[in-house]
Protein backbone atom coordinates (compact mmCIF):
# COMPACT_ATOMS: atom_id res chain seq x y z
CA UNK A 1 0.00 0.00 0.00
CA UNK A 2 1.37 3.27 -1.13
CA UNK A 3 1.08 6.13 1.46
CA UNK A 4 0.40 9.84 -0.37
CA UNK A 5 1.98 13.06 1.42
CA UNK A 6 -1.24 15.25 2.04
CA UNK A 7 0.02 18.66 0.31
CA UNK A 8 -1.53 22.17 1.36
CA UNK A 9 -0.98 25.49 -0.33
CA UNK A 10 2.36 27.07 -0.91
CA UNK A 11 3.49 28.96 2.06
CA UNK A 12 4.63 31.67 -0.59
CA UNK A 13 1.30 31.89 -2.89
CA UNK A 14 -0.59 32.21 0.13
CA UNK A 15 1.70 35.29 1.53
CA UNK A 16 1.91 36.75 -1.80
CA UNK A 17 -1.95 37.09 -1.82
CA UNK A 18 -1.75 37.99 1.60
CA UNK A 19 0.46 41.10 1.01
CA UNK A 20 -1.34 42.08 -2.30
CA UNK A 21 -4.71 41.73 -0.64
CA UNK A 22 -3.16 44.31 2.43
CA UNK A 23 -2.16 46.56 -0.06
CA UNK A 24 -5.57 46.26 -1.76
CA UNK A 25 -7.43 46.93 1.79
CA UNK A 26 -4.85 50.70 2.59
CA UNK A 27 -5.20 51.38 -0.97
CA UNK A 28 -8.92 50.99 -1.83
CA UNK A 29 -10.78 51.53 1.90
CA UNK A 30 -7.57 53.24 3.80
CA UNK A 31 -7.67 50.25 6.88
CA UNK A 32 -5.28 47.91 7.86
CA UNK A 33 -5.97 44.73 8.65
CA UNK A 34 -6.40 43.24 11.99
CA UNK A 35 -8.02 40.79 14.22
CA UNK A 36 -7.52 41.91 18.04
CA UNK A 37 -9.97 44.87 17.91
CA UNK A 38 -12.78 42.24 16.96
CA UNK A 39 -12.67 40.40 19.98
CA UNK A 40 -12.85 43.35 22.20
CA UNK A 41 -16.17 44.57 20.10
CA UNK A 42 -17.73 40.96 19.88
CA UNK A 43 -17.00 40.71 23.88
CA UNK A 44 -18.84 44.52 23.58
CA UNK A 45 -21.53 42.58 21.78
CA UNK A 46 -22.64 39.64 23.89
CA UNK A 47 -21.94 42.06 26.93
CA UNK A 48 -24.61 43.97 25.24
CA UNK A 49 -26.88 41.69 25.16
CA UNK A 50 -26.49 40.90 29.06
CA UNK A 51 -26.34 44.52 30.10
CA UNK A 52 -26.53 47.09 28.27
CA UNK A 53 -26.22 50.10 30.68
CA UNK A 54 -22.48 48.48 31.47
CA UNK A 55 -21.63 48.98 27.42
CA UNK A 56 -23.17 52.33 27.63
CA UNK A 57 -20.83 52.91 30.91
CA UNK A 58 -17.39 51.57 29.40
CA UNK A 59 -14.92 54.67 28.51
CA UNK A 60 -13.71 51.95 25.51
CA UNK A 61 -17.27 51.91 24.08
CA UNK A 62 -17.99 55.74 24.72
CA UNK A 63 -17.00 56.19 21.17
CA UNK A 64 -19.00 53.82 19.17
CA UNK A 65 -21.37 51.05 20.20
CA UNK A 66 -19.87 47.60 19.72
CA UNK A 67 -21.40 45.71 16.18
CA UNK A 68 -20.67 43.92 13.37
CA UNK A 69 -18.27 45.96 10.74
CA UNK A 70 -15.90 44.71 8.03
CA UNK A 71 -13.32 44.47 10.56
CA UNK A 72 -15.72 41.35 12.20
CA UNK A 73 -16.86 40.11 9.00
CA UNK A 74 -12.96 40.29 8.02
CA UNK A 75 -12.61 37.53 11.07
CA UNK A 76 -15.43 35.67 9.88
CA UNK A 77 -13.58 35.18 6.61
CA UNK A 78 -10.69 33.77 7.71
CA UNK A 79 -12.23 31.14 9.47
CA UNK A 80 -14.38 30.20 6.24
CA UNK A 81 -11.57 30.67 3.99
CA UNK A 82 -9.13 28.33 6.48
CA UNK A 83 -12.05 25.61 6.20
CA UNK A 84 -11.89 25.99 2.47
CA UNK A 85 -8.29 25.90 2.11
CA UNK A 86 -8.31 22.91 4.39
CA UNK A 87 -10.72 21.18 2.48
CA UNK A 88 -9.41 21.72 -0.83
CA UNK A 89 -6.10 20.40 -0.21
CA UNK A 90 -7.28 17.24 1.84
CA UNK A 91 -6.10 18.10 5.06
CA UNK A 92 -9.34 18.68 7.13
CA UNK A 93 -9.50 17.22 10.38
CA UNK A 94 -11.55 17.34 12.83
CA UNK A 95 -9.69 16.91 16.54
CA UNK A 96 -10.25 18.50 19.54
CA UNK A 97 -6.68 18.72 20.62
CA UNK A 98 -3.59 18.21 18.44
CA UNK A 99 -1.34 15.68 18.90
CA UNK A 100 1.71 17.98 19.74
CA UNK A 101 -0.53 19.61 22.82
CA UNK A 102 -1.73 16.28 24.11
CA UNK A 103 2.41 15.03 24.00
CA UNK A 104 3.50 17.62 25.70
CA UNK A 105 0.47 18.18 28.34
CA UNK A 106 -0.66 15.12 29.10
CA UNK A 107 -4.49 13.80 29.13
CA UNK A 108 -5.63 16.10 31.39
CA UNK A 109 -7.64 18.80 30.14
CA UNK A 110 -8.07 20.64 32.54
CA UNK A 111 -3.89 21.69 32.33
CA UNK A 112 -4.41 22.04 28.76
CA UNK A 113 -7.48 24.30 28.69
CA UNK A 114 -5.50 26.39 31.42
CA UNK A 115 -2.17 26.79 29.47
CA UNK A 116 -4.70 27.34 26.49
CA UNK A 117 -6.21 30.22 27.84
CA UNK A 118 -3.25 31.66 29.60
CA UNK A 119 -1.42 31.99 26.54
CA UNK A 120 -4.20 33.44 24.65
CA UNK A 121 -4.95 35.99 27.71
CA UNK A 122 -1.08 36.98 27.40
CA UNK A 123 -1.38 37.41 22.79
CA UNK A 124 -4.59 39.53 23.60
CA UNK A 125 -3.08 41.54 26.08
CA UNK A 126 0.23 42.27 24.15
CA UNK A 127 -2.07 42.93 20.93
CA UNK A 128 -4.21 45.45 22.94
CA UNK A 129 -1.19 47.00 24.59
CA UNK A 130 0.18 47.39 20.97
CA UNK A 131 -3.06 49.21 20.03
CA UNK A 132 -3.87 46.25 17.99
Amino acid sequence: MEVTEKKGWSPYWAGAFGGVLSILSVWVAGKYFGASTTFVRSAGMIENVIGPERVAKTSYFLKEIPGIDWQWMFVVGIFIGSLISSATSGTLSWKGVPDMWEKRFGPNKFKRGTVAFLGGVIAMFGARLADG
